[in-house]
């Protein structure tokens, strides 16, 4: 995808440094972050700086191949130990997992090996969201106004992307749609960063609260719903961004289509169903206080609840695979049945 007429993905690596969109700044400012090592890496993924599944494996990867090179020339550094502070950034994104072990694998043969392996999973991301948006955009009439929660977009997996995907294949097909684009409390993903998104493609959309989706779905508002995943279990029972199961029940209950749309590497085989998806609780912080502009253009930390009140932040929820509609691959659409997932004929 393009800014300012420019093309980048969300993530890559040149040389030995890691460049990653920094997250944080957008939609006020445009930045690139410089990830000389693994651990800034690991800071990179902790702090949200890069985020969305794809986007922190492709990350992951990078980080982990770096380690491989820095352990090449520093016998104090340990490979193993990189492993496990990577795995040790967020608990819930599958993705994060399955490229530093692939890519671990592969340095256990040699460096070049790993450096090569965490390229290919960057490539087969961004491949993969050529193949979700194609098999959305079959989905799509023109007409249709979608809903989507948190971001899901190029920035989340590294080109593309997954639940915009359909998206934006759906517009560049010249189709007539609208977005409405959840806001995604408390770190705005849906608001600062898909919005900023459909902006640079210029596609219609208005950002909603969160607690609106009910409410539009009920007035006939939302045609179908995209969303994206960061764990899927066996069964299809799937973890996205807090405020999914939400919009999944009131989906089922007015008849609206609900699609998750995820690359393969995002389903964890292991783990029989949404009960066993470990769920991360990030800092309170994150839910007292808002970072905006001012009228001058200055970025600003401000505290935006009851000044001696505590929150609870999980960030994820589970949405059970009987809310599901389908779960959108790059290799076919997968029907949630009971105990198994399928893929559809």
């Amino acid at each position: 995808m393009k800014v300012n007429g420019k093309h980048y993905t969300s993530v890559w690596m040149e040389g030995t440094t890691v460049y990653m969109i920094d997250q944080n700044l957008l939609p006020f400012e445009f930045q690139i972050y410089k990830a000389e090592n693994y651990e800034d890496v690991c800071h990179a993924i902790t702090s949200m700086l890069t985020r969305g599944a794809g986007s922190i494996g492709a990350a992951a990867a990078f980080g982990m191949a770096q380690a491989f090179i820095q352990a090449s020339h520093n016998q104090y550094i340990s490979v193993e130990q990189a492993y496990q502070k990577l795995n040790a950034t967020r608990p819930t994104a599958r993705d994060l997992f399955a490229a530093t072990e692939r890519v671990f694998n592969a340095g256990m043969k040699s460096v070049q090996h790993a450096v090569e392996e965490a390229f290919l999973i960057h490539h087969e991301y961004i491949k993969a969201g050529e193949q979700i948006a194609a098999l959305g955009n079959g989905l799509i009439k023109s007409g249709f106004k979608i809903e989507t929660h948190c971001n899901a977009g190029w920035l989340g997996l590294v080109d593309w992307g997954s639940a915009l995907a359909p998206i934006y294949k759906a517009a560049h097909f010249g189709k007539d749609i609208m977005v409405w684009v959840d806001e995604t409390r408390p770190r705005g993903q849906g608001a600062r960063l898909t919005a900023w998104e459909l902006q640079q493609e210029k596609i219609p959309h208005k950002i909603v609260p969160d607690n609106a989706g009910a409410y539009l779905m009920s007035r006939n508002m939302v045609d179908i719903i995209f969303v994206g995943a960061d764990r899927i279990a066996r069964n299809g029972d799937t973890a996205n961004k807090i405020g999914t199961l939400e919009k999944a029940i009131a989906a089922k209950t007015y008849g609206i289509p609900f699609y998750v749309c995820a690359p393969v590497s995002t389903f964890d085989m292991k783990c029989p169903t949404g009960k066993f998806i470990p769920i991360e609780e990030r800092p309170q912080e994150e839910v007292l206080y808002q970072t905006g502009i001012d009228e001058s253009g200055h970025l600003h930390k401000v505290k935006v609840c009851s000044p001696e009140s505590e929150a609870l932040n999980p960030a994820f929820d589970v949405t059970p695979a009987q809310y599901i509609t389908g779960i959108i691959t790059e290799k076919g659409i997968i029907r949630p049945c009971e105990n198994e997932i399928n893929f559809c004929n």
